[in-house]
C-alpha cells in the first residue's frame, strides 16, 4: 500500500502526462500498479491512470469502484429518546450468498438499516400525528378554479376530499393538488382558508408528482433487491431514475432488470402510502447515517429543517410532494441502466443508474414504447454514424470531429443564417477565444461560472476559454464612444465557445463541451427594444417555418432574484407583452406567461420548437439585459448627454451542434435536400455511360451542389438504385444509351418518385432552384413529367 505523500507525489506527477488510448505501458507503470492495487484512490489523475492500466493489462474491464466515504458523524441526540444509537455500525452491501426470493429476486431479508430507519421514522410519525389530532379543528373555505366553495376543516380535510366531494371519478385521476399556488400532497390536511387546484398527469406539475413518485418506488425496489447506498432519484422530462452506489457489483440488464420490474410491479400492488414527516437536520443526519451520500447532500446542501417520506420500508428525504400510494402508479417499464458518477465527476464514485416511466394505464405505456422504437431509429448519434457525418473520440471528449458530409450540413446551417444577417442589418464580427478572467468578473460570470469554464495561466495572470460571445461584444461596443446615430448596433458572431461540461453529461451532439452558436447581441436605445423584439420574432418564424417547424412562445418574467429597479423591469416586460401581442395578431398565435423564470438581469422570451415526434426542444431565445451595459460602462451620445444602452441576447438556432442532432432526429436522417450532404447520385446503367455520367455530376458540383456520379457497375442496376436510396440521396439520376445520346437524364427520387426523361441542362436549372429555395419538400416540387423512364425499361432489358 502506498503512502500519503507517495499518492500526492505520483498524483502530480501524472496531471503533466496525457493518458490516450494506446497509452504504452512501461515496467514501472506495472510495478507502480501492483503496488496501489486496491487502494481507495482521492486524486483525479491517479484514478484516470489506475483505470487505463486495468484495461492494458487485461484486468477488470468493468468500472472501477471507489470504497465510498465514511459517513459524517452525526451528533446523534435526538427528540425520541430511542434514536440514541451512537455505536451502530450498518453494513450497507449485502453479505455474499444472501437468499432471495425465487420470483421477484429480492432479498428476503432487509439491510440492517432499514430496521433503523423505519423504527425512528415510525416514531417521529406517531409524535406528529399526535401534534396534528390537537391542532384546532375549524370551518374552512375551500375556492375551486371556477370560483365554487368547498367547506371543510382545517388539520382534517385533504385535497383528496375535496375531490371525492365533486365525484368519485375525479378523486381517482387526481394525483396532486395545488394549494395557494404551493403543490400539495392529496393527503395532506389543510391548515385554513385556501384556494385549490386538483392536478391530473397530464398537467406539467401532475406529471412531475407522479414520476418523483414512482422514482421512490424505485428507489425501494433498488433497495431490496441490491441493498447499497441510494443517492440521486428525479423525475426527468420522460420519467425517472435513481443513482446507486453498489460497490464493485453492476446492474445487467437481462439477469437483473426483469426482476427488479417485477418486484415494481409487486409494490404497486401493494398500495403503500406515502408518509410525510416534518424533521429537524439533526434527526435527518440522524436518519441517514447509513448513507455517505445522503450526509454529503445534507452538508453540501446547506440541508435545514425539511421532510422525509415513507413508502413501504424506503425512506427518503424529499421536499414532495407524492401520489396518495404506490397503487396509483399503474403501468411500469424499467427501460435503461447504465454507470454514472456521483455528481457526474469522474474522480467521484461510480455509481449504477435505472431508468423508468409509469403511467396510470397500460395504454399510454404502450404508446409510450411505440414511441421510444421511433425514436430509438431516429436517435441522431446512430444516424450520425450511419451516414458518416460525425464523429467523437476519447481524446476531445465533448468535442465532435465533423466528417466531411457533417460539415456540409453544419456550414449550409450557418450559411443559411449568415445570408440573413444582410438582410435583416447584422454585422458579423471575430472575437477571441480566450480571455483574462478580469473580463469575467468584469461581467460577472466569474462568481458564478468559473466552475463550467476552462482555465488556465497566462504568466501571472488567470485566463479562460469563452463559454459565451456577450462580454467579448461588450469590449468591442465599448472600444469608442458611440452615437445614437449607430443605434441598433447588431453584432453577430459564430465564435467557438467551451464550456467544462461534467464527462457523465456529455452525450452526443446535445451535450458537448466544444461548440458554436447563431449568436447576436443587439445594442439599442429603450425606445427601440419593442421593435427590434417584433423583428427578432419574425426571424424567429422565418427559420424555424424553413424547417416546418411550430412553435410556442413564452414570456419569462421577473423572478425573486433580480438586478434593477422594479419600474424598468415593469417597462421591459410590458414592451415584451407588446411585440409579443403584435406578433401573435399577425401570426395568428399565442403567447404564455411563465411568471418568475426571467434571467436575474432581465426577463426573456423563449421559444420552443416541435419536433417531427412532437417533443419540445428550446433552441431561442431573446433576453434583455440592463445589467452588463451598465458593468461595463457602455454609452452612447444623444443631444449631448450620454445614455446607457440595452442589450438584447438573441439566439436562434442557439447551438449549432445541439440543433443539428434535433434536426437530424426530427427528418429521421432524410435531409431536405438544400441541407443534404448527399443531394444527386448521377448511376449509369452500364460502363458505357459513366463518362456521361461523370459529367452530370460535374456540372451539378460547380454549381454548388452534392453530386457524385457512381461508377461501380459490378453490381446490378437495382441494387445500385436500392444502395442510393437508402442512403438517401434525395435525386437519383438514370443514364442510359439513349439519354448518352440525347443529352437527357431519367430523374427519380430516393422514395421512387419519377419525374421523368429531361434534358440534362433543364435538371441542372431546377436542382440550383430547389437549392437556393431552400424548399422543404425539393422531391415533390421539382417540376418534371411523371412517366416511366426509358432507362429504366433499357436497364430491364441490358439485366436480361
Amino acid at each position: 500500500m502506498a503512502s500519503a505523500q507517495e499518492l500526492n507525489e505520483l498524483n502530480e506527477k501524472l496531471s503533466k502526462l496525457p493518458f490516450l488510448n494506446g497509452y504504452e505501458v512501461s515496467q514501472a507503470d506495472k510495478d507502480a500498479f501492483k503496488k496501489f492495487d486496491g487502494t481507495p484512490f482521492q486524486h483525479a489523475h491517479l484514478m484516470r491512470w489506475y483505470k487505463q492500466m486495468k484495461f492494458e493489462m487485461g484486468g477488470d474491464q468493468k468500472q472501477e469502484q471507489k470504497t465510498p466515504p465514511a459517513p459524517v458523524k452525526p451528533a446523534l441526540e435526538c427528540t425520541s429518546g430511542s434514536c440514541h444509537s451512537k455505536d451502530v455500525n450498518f453494513d450497507i452491501l449485502p453479505a455474499k450468498g444472501v437468499q432471495r426470493d425465487a420470483k421477484t429476486g429480492q432479498m428476503k431479508e432487509d439491510p440492517v438499516y432499514v430496521a433503523y430507519r423505519l423504527k425512528m421514522f415510525d416514531e417521529l410519525f406517531s409524535a406528529q400525528e399526535e401534534r396534528i389530532a390537537a391542532m384546532p379543528k375549524n370551518p374552512i373555505k375551500v375556492t375551486l378554479p371556477d370560483g365554487a366553495v368547498k367547506e371543510g376543516t382545517s388539520w382534517e380535510t385533504t385535497p383528496l376530499d375535496i375531490a371525492k366531494s365533486i365525484s368519485s371519478g375525479l378523486a381517482n385521476v387526481v394525483v396532486c393538488a395545488k394549494v395557494n399556488g404551493q403543490v400539495w400532497d392529496l393527503t395532506r390536511k389543510l391548515e385554513g382558508d385556501c384556494s385549490i387546484e386538483l392536478l391530473k398527469f397530464s398537467d406539467k406539475e401532475g406529471k412531475e408528482t407522479y414520476w418523483h413518485s414512482s422514482a421512490h418506488i424505485l428507489g425501494e425496489c433498488m433497495e431490496r433487491y441490491f441493498g447499497g447506498a441510494l443517492c440521486y432519484g428525479p423525475d426527468i422530462e420522460d420519467g425517472f431514475y435513481y443513482d446507486m452506489w453498489m460497490g464493485n457489483t453492476t446492474i445487467s440488464s437481462e439477469a437483473d432488470m426483469p426482476k427488479l420490474e417485477k418486484l415494481y410491479y409487486q409494490m404497486m400492488k401493494e398500495k403503500q402510502p406515502f408518509q410525510r414527516l416534518n424533521v429537524t437536520k439533526q434527526q435527518l443526519i440522524d436518519m441517514f447515517k447509513h448513507n455517505p451520500f445522503k450526509q454529503r447532500l445534507i452538508a453540501e446542501k446547506n440541508i435545514g429543517d425539511t421532510t422525509v417520506y415513507k413508502c413501504g420500508n424506503l425512506i427518503d428525504m424529499c421536499r414532495g410532494p407524492h401520489l396518495p400510494h404506490t397503487g396509483k402508479a399503474k403501468a411500469c417499464k424499467l427501460y435503461k441502466t447504465s454507470a454514472t458518477y456521483w455528481e457526474g465527476k469522474a474522480d467521484q464514485e461510480s455509481l449504477q443508474r435505472v431508468y423508468g416511466i409509469t403511467f396510470p394505464d397500460k395504454k399510454q405505456l404502450t404508446e409510450w414504447v411505440n414511441f421510444q422504437e421511433e425514436a430509438k431509429k431516429r436517435d441522431h448519434r446512430r444516424i450520425g454514424t450511419q451516414q458518416e457525418l460525425w464523429t467523437f473520440d476519447p481524446v476531445s471528449a465533448g468535442s465532435c470531429f465533423w466528417l466531411p458530409r457533417g460539415a456540409v450540413i453544419y456550414n449550409r446551417l450557418q450559411d443559411f443564417i449568415r445570408s440573413e444577417y444582410r438582410k435583416r442589418g447584422f454585422k458579423e464580427v471575430v472575437t477571441p477565444n480566450i480571455f483574462n478572467s478580469e473580463l469575467w468578473k468584469t461581467s460577472g460570470h466569474w462568481q458564478h461560472y468559473e466552475d463550467d469554464m476552462f482555465t488556465f495561466k497566462v504568466e501571472d495572470d488567470k485566463w479562460a476559454m469563452k463559454p459565451m460571445n456577450c462580454p467579448g461584444h461588450c469590449v468591442m461596443f465599448g472600444s469608442r464612444l458611440r452615437s445614437y446615430k449607430e443605434l441598433p448596433l447588431r453584432f453577430a458572431d459564430f465564435g467557438v465557445l467551451h464550456r467544462n461540461e461534467l464527462s457523465g453529461a456529455l452525450s452526443g451532439l446535445t451535450r458537448v463541451r466544444r461548440f458554436q452558436q447563431d449568436d447576436a447581441h443587439i445594442f439599442c436605445a429603450r425606445e427601440q427594444i419593442e421593435g427590434e423584439i417584433t423583428a427578432a420574432l419574425d426571424f424567429f418564424k422565418f427559420v424555424y417555418d424553413t424547417f416546418g417547424f411550430t412553435f410556442e412562445l413564452n414570456l419569462s418574467t421577473r423572478p425573486e432574484k433580480y438586478l434593477g429597479e422594479v419600474a424598468d423591469w415593469d417597462e421591459a416586460e410590458g414592451m415584451l407583452k407588446n411585440a409579443l401581442n403584435t406578433f401573435c395578431s399577425t401570426n395568428e398565435t399565442k403567447w404564455e406567461l411563465n411568471p418568475g423564470d426571467g434571467a436575474f438581469y432581465g426577463p426573456k422570451i423563449d421559444i420552443k420548437i416541435l419536433d417531427a415526434l412532437k417533443r419540445r426542444h428550446q433552441l431561442a431565445t431573446i433576453q434583455l439585459d440592463f445589467q452588463l451595459p451598465q458593468r461595463f460602462k457602455l454609452k452612447f451620445v444623444r443631444d449631448n448627454k450620454e445614455e446607457t444602452p440595452v442589450m438584447i441576447h438573441r439566439a436562434i438556432l442557439g447551438s449549432i451542434e445541439r440543433c443539428v442532432a434535433i434536426l437530424t432526429e426530427s427528418f429521421g436522417g432524410k435531409w431536405p435536400f438544400w441541407l443534404s450532404p448527399r443531394q444527386v447520385r448521377v448511376v449509369p446503367i452500364g460502363k458505357s455511360q459513366v463518362p456521361f455520367a461523370q459529367s452530370i455530376a460535374n456540372k451539378l458540383f460547380d454549381a454548388g451542389l452534392e453530386a457524385e456520379a457512381d461508377p461501380d457497375c459490378a453490381d446490378t442496376f437495382n441494387y445500385r438504385i436500392r444502395r442510393a436510396q437508402l442512403e438517401q440521396w434525395n435525386f437519383i439520376l438514370v443514364v442510359g444509351d439513349k439519354e448518352l445520346e440525347a443529352g437527357t437524364c431519367a430523374v427519380r427520387t430516393r422514395d421512387a418518385q419519377q419525374h421523368g426523361v429531361l434534358h440534362v441542362d433543364f435538371v441542372v436549372d431546377e436542382l440550383v432552384r430547389l437549392h437556393k429555395n431552400r424548399a422543404l419538400k425539393a422531391e415533390h416540387e421539382f417540376r418534371g413529367e411523371k412517366k416511366e423512364k426509358p432507362a429504366a425499361k433499357e436497364a430491364k432489358a441490358e439485366e436480361k
